[in-house]
């Protein structure tokens, strides 16, 4: 059984990586999950110098999920290549690094100084809602998205992964403005913008009011948005949104995604990622199919 994905060039041992954010760089996880099992880890974010984030408190629970507005606290990109990769460079799998910024100089920046770390891919995270500049201007208009996607190109050494907003009217145009900018792979979707408030104090349950809704509540919501992206575009798909067993994953690959990408269940199930890893060669065996590409785009009408 074939369970080798090829993302952009880039061959993982399986289509199942990390959502940024939910896993740090890997040593928060290493006591519980063996590393060199997942197809590639993603890292959380990085920025040219470090961030300190939102103001407390900035995780919520929700029906079916959860909210943040982390911000994208970081250590910055020095410390990142210094601590972060030789860490992850131990394990047999492929490193992801999440880049974010608040202009197209930041953006290019981390992408070039990236461009001699032994990485694998580059993922840049243009849809993240809980920044007040940057990140979500880029993921909203397709002309913007577009010019990033192609900035960014001119410095990346590795393949480039654009991450994708849900928070657009058309996810296809986004999609396709980032292949017409030269994007090697999309990944979607990143969390949708939400609220909670505290009716006993009578306030915001995020000091930053609005933040990222992720978990099951979203999944059949993302399915949809994989699904138009894999049809308007030739690039790779990563699919992500609220997978929480091998059942939501292969959904997703049925849906066009080429390799899926696990978040919010991380946080309670710590070894999720290899069960769904199991699971999708148990439904292989199963169902008698030799490859897990079989199963990309399968779904019928």
């Amino acid at each position: 059984m074939n369970m080798t994905v090829n993302i952009a060039g880039v061959e993982w041992k399986n289509p199942v990586t990390v959502a940024s954010g939910t896993f740090g760089s890997g040593a928060e996880y290493a006591d519980f999950v063996d590393i060199s099992r997942l197809g590639a880890v993603t890292t959380k974010g990085v920025a040219s110098v470090p961030w300190q984030g939102n103001q407390t408190p900035r995780v919520a629970e929700t029906c079916g999920g959860m909210m943040n507005a982390i911000g994208l606290q970081n250590p910055g990109i020095e410390l990142f290549c210094q601590r972060d990769i030789p860490f992850l460079r131990k394990y047999d799998t492929k490193i992801i690094v999440n880049v974010c910024g608040r202009s197209e100089e930041d953006y290019c920046e981390v992408v070039e100084r990236l461009g001699n770390e032994d990485v694998d891919m580059l993922e840049i995270n243009i849809s993240c809602p809980n920044v007040k500049e940057g990140g979500i201007a880029f993921g909203q208009n397709p002309k913007a998205a577009q010019d990033i996607t192609r900035a960014v190109k001119k410095y990346a050494k590795q393949p480039v992964i654009m991450k994708l907003s849900p928070n657009v009217t058309d996810i296809g145009e986004m999609a396709k403005a980032v292949e017409a900018g030269g994007a090697d792979a999309v990944s979607l979707i990143n969390t949708l913008t939400g609220m909670k408030i505290d009716i006993r104090r009578r306030t915001f349950a995020l000091a930053n009011q609005t933040g990222g809704v992720s978990g099951p509540a979203i999944h059949p919501i993302a399915v949809r948005m994989v699904y138009q992206a894999a049809q308007a575009v030739k690039l790779p798909v990563i699919g992500m949104g609220g997978i929480a067993c091998a059942e939501d994953a292969i959904e997703m690959m049925l849906a066009g995604a080429s390799a899926v990408s696990v978040g919010t269940a991380n946080f309670h199930n710590p070894t999720v990622t290899l069960e769904i890893i199991e699971g999708i060669e148990a439904y292989l065996k199963e169902n008698h199919m030799e490859d897990v590409k079989d199963l990309v785009g399968a779904v019928q009408a």
